[in-house]
């Protein structure tokens, strides 16, 4: 959520920004929309403040004629307590339009975010040179013929896009959650699992609702009266975890990081690029966070990208960096920078981690805040997370790009003792 205080005091900033993620006239609408309510909530506040105190002086001096035995000349205290009341259920109305209207803007983009969509995101970094592969076999194909996933049984269970790792199969996948958990946990991140099932508070305090609710599984009212969803990525979980906390500052950064399965209802693609694992209902992934001071988020940026991207180093595997345009980037981010792996069947690249900072925007709906050391005031944090990673596509670039001529493929290094095989041969 947007500071209410920034949009009173330059508006012309706040539409400039959004009109990188929004069309411009929606965004005047927007802010003229919540400029009005903005006022009538102000108004209104200053009504009820000068009610109540005329009324406590109209009360006294009630009071005072019944004391001294004479008529008053005001009418009773009861009258004027509905009246505030009256004035209070207006009030609560427009500050939950004025809410609503707030919670459904995005976040201002950082300046060195462009604006435009996928084409105008720019690769700022190279990892690597595409293997050289005679004759390519896509993961589907290497993933059947060495016994990997079972995607047949998968939709026996889950219907479509669901998927059973077998075997080695299953064995690769867990190497690969399990060596990241390591990795954070050597870096300094505190390791969480957390409950899968989120109250929608969470999602909305993400950002995640109320634009995306549809994306994600949610229990039936009965089920679940307070609104409960299956989580879609365990930044939810992690950024919800600290909802309506005043965090120490001498602790901050605060690291953590989450494994979870994640579930979302976006549809399994049919094209060649989201055929297998690449896309689907549930996957798994690491997800690392902080929460931070505001002059430590850029470091903490930094410092988590590194992080991430030498994961994928360590397992060998071609990459790029991709700096997200604004329309591309999530709403709830200031700046979004993509972790693509090559994918040799495809030609193209495929995301398996996005490092992004939000800035203060998750702070607001979450209500998380730090206090200086003596000091009385509450300042907002900043949050940042990245995926580190997903693994149903680092799977997949893993069989592409380390296939052999006669069909095996090698296991990186650093998972070779955990798979127990340096190669994956065919059955």
């Amino acid at each position: 959520m947007l500071d209410m205080e920034l949009i009173r005091k330059d508006r012309e900033a706040v539409a400039t920004a959004l009109a990188k993620r929004l069309d411009p006239a929606e965004v005047t609408r927007a802010l003229d929309e919540i400029g009005q309510l903005d006022r009538e909530r102000r108004s209104l506040i200053t009504e009820i403040d000068a009610e109540r105190q005329r009324r406590k002086a109209e009360a006294r001096a009630y009071a005072a004629a019944k004391r001294a035995g004479t008529e008053p000349e005001v009418s009773a205290p009861e009258a004027g307590r509905k009246q505030v009341a009256e004035l209070e259920s207006q009030l609560d109305e427009v500050q939950s339009r004025l809410r609503d209207r707030m919670s459904e803007l995005p976040n201002l983009p950082a300046e060195d975010v462009v604006p435009g969509g996928k084409e105008a995101n720019r690769v700022v970094k190279v990892f690597g040179e595409p293997p050289a592969i005679e004759k390519v076999r896509d993961h589907v194909e290497l993933s059947r013929a060495l016994g990997l996933v079972d995607y047949e049984r998968g939709v026996k269970l889950g219907g479509s896009g669901f998927w059973i790792y077998t075997g080695t199969g299953a064995r690769l996948e867990w190497a690969l959650v399990t060596w990241f958990v390591e990795r954070h946990l050597a870096a300094g991140y505190e390791f969480l699992l957390p409950p899968h099932l989120l109250l929608n508070s969470a999602g909305y305090a993400a950002g995640q609702f109320p634009k995306f609710y549809d994306d994600v599984y949610h229990l039936d009212a009965d089920s679940a009266p307070r609104g409960q969803f299956l989580l879609p990525t365990s930044e939810t979980a992690i950024l919800g975890a600290y909802q309506d906390e005043i965090l120490e500052t001498a602790k901050l950064p605060l690291k953590a990081f989450a494994y979870t399965p994640c579930y979302r209802r976006e549809s399994a693609g049919s094209h060649s690029d989201e055929r297998g694992t690449v896309r689907g209902h549930q996957f798994n992934k690491v997800e690392i966070f902080q929460f931070t001071l505001p002059e430590q988020a850029d470091a903490a940026l930094e410092e988590m990208l590194a992080h991430a991207e030498g994961l994928v180093e360590a397992l060998g595997l071609h990459y790029r960096r991709s700096l997200l345009a604004a329309g591309d980037a999530s709403a709830s981010m200031k700046k979004t920078l993509d972790i693509e792996v090559w994918m040799p069947s495809t030609g193209k690249y495929k995301e398996v981690s996005s490092v992004s900072w939000a800035g203060d925007y998750q702070a607001r709906r979450a209500a998380i805040r730090y206090r200086e050391p003596g000091g009385k005031q509450t300042r907002f944090v900043h949050t940042l997370n990245g995926s580190a990673l997903a693994t149903s596509r680092l799977f997949p670039a893993i069989l592409e790009q380390f296939q052999q001529p006669d069909g095996s493929v090698l296991v990186p290094e650093v998972l070779r003792d955990r798979v127990g095989t340096d190669r994956l041969t065919p059955r």
